[in-house]
């Protein structure tokens, strides 16, 4: 059956993990299914930026997507980075099988502010969509209240809506609907 993965890379907030998993299945329209636990990200440590590396961590997951899995979102508490920007709050392969989603900077408390677990839980909901969206081909939309909207800061991610916009569903169902055959057929659905 076709499906969506979903890994926790260490110790993660099972809470959070719960509310991805529902998220990513109401809006992306396939089911999803926990990976088991894949080890704490310290190969992707980098010392001088005190960050761990977002691309080395999809690295590590392309040889861990399980069978039968459309795409793996693999989920950690760890501060992640790539190259050119100071952090992200995740990375995904555009149209390809892996993303990654850190709650590092999605909690209040890494802000310097008081703990809102309410505010943490919409934007996890809304940064694993948004990852996984890229993973099936999807862009940054310019609809600030689309889902797949830019949010380089938490502000914008607060702003910005949880759903795809009427454009970017219609594509992600596109996508989902034109799978390779051979996928289809792996399901029991192609005949």
């Amino acid at each position: 059956m076709r499906h969506l993965g979903l890994g926790a890379a260490g110790t993660v907030d099972g809470e959070a993990l719960d509310l991805a998993a529902a998220s990513l299945a109401a809006r992306i329209g396939l089911p999803v299914r926990r990976t088991p636990s894949f080890p704490a990200p310290t190969y992707a440590y980098d010392p001088r930026r005190r960050q761990f590396s977002s691309t080395l961590i999809m690295h590590h997951a392309l040889a861990r997507i399980p069978e039968g899995a459309e795409k793996l979102l693999v989920v950690t508490e760890c501060d992640i980075f790539i190259p050119m920007l100071s952090f992200v709050f995740g990375q995904a392969q555009l149209d390809g099988p892996v993303a990654v989603l850190s709650l590092a900077r999605l909690r209040q408390e890494f802000h310097g502010l008081p703990p809102n677990r309410s505010l943490f839980l919409v934007r996890v909901a809304k940064e694993a969509v948004h990852e996984v969206g890229h993973t099936f081909g999807l862009t940054h939309c310019p609809d600030r209240q689309c889902v797949m909207s830019l949010a380089t800061n938490v502000a914008q991610l607060d702003a910005k809506g949880g759903d795809l916009c009427t454009g970017c569903a219609i594509l992600m169902g596109e996508t989902i609907r034109h799978l390779p055959p051979e996928t289809l057929e792996a399901s029991g659905g192609g005949t």
